[in-house]
């Protein structure tokens, strides 16, 4: 009879870490992401070909983000490019997966986009922190959303590798 019980312990034990688990990855860390314009600390950039940088102006924006990683920004609204602008294309383009609550970023349906060309992916800002790039795919229709994603520098230094050549030099390390 001790056994069952110990056995029934460790089973809701087990279930209980599991559901904390899941609601610590998917729930407990996000917030909404604000505009400056709202008082928030989102600043919507994007950068052009000649390496001007210039305010993005942006409506009906929805954002998260997260302080548990540089990588769990999130971002849909509408937008319309700067005219005379041409924005600089992001060729490695990932759109990395949002949590389910927040439906109006669907990765892959943005990535199956960018690879047939119903949308493009530009850069918004580069290094919005060290090794971190801001990419915004755009629509013709003026949807627009955008993710960070780790650039080259950012894959090389966060290895414990030193910084390649052409990279800014990384920022000291707490230790």
């Amino acid at each position: 009879m001790n056994g069952k019980v110990i056995g029934i312990v460790l089973v809701g034990l087990g279930l209980l870490a599991g559901v904390a688990m899941y609601w610590l990855q998917v729930y407990a860390f996000y917030e909404e992401a604000r505009l400056v314009a709202d008082g928030g600390e989102v600043e919507m950039k994007i950068t052009a070909t000649s390496g001007e940088v210039a305010d993005l102006p942006v409506a009906d924006f929805t954002a998260i983000d997260a302080d548990s990683s540089p990588i769990r920004f999130r971002a849909c609204f509408t937008t319309e490019v700067p005219a005379g602008l041409s924005p600089a294309p992001y060729a490695t383009a990932l759109p990395l997966n949002a949590p389910r609550w927040f439906d109006c970023f669907d990765a892959a349906a943005i990535g199956g986009d960018l690879d047939t060309g119903a949308a493009v992916a530009v850069l918004g800002q580069e290094n919005v922190l060290y090794g971190i790039d801001r990419v915004i795919a755009l629509y013709p229709d003026g949807r627009a959303f955008a993710w960070h994603q780790i650039n080259r520098c950012g894959e090389e230094v966060f290895d414990g590798q030193p910084a390649p050549e052409g990279c800014p030099t990384p920022p000291e390390r707490d230790e």
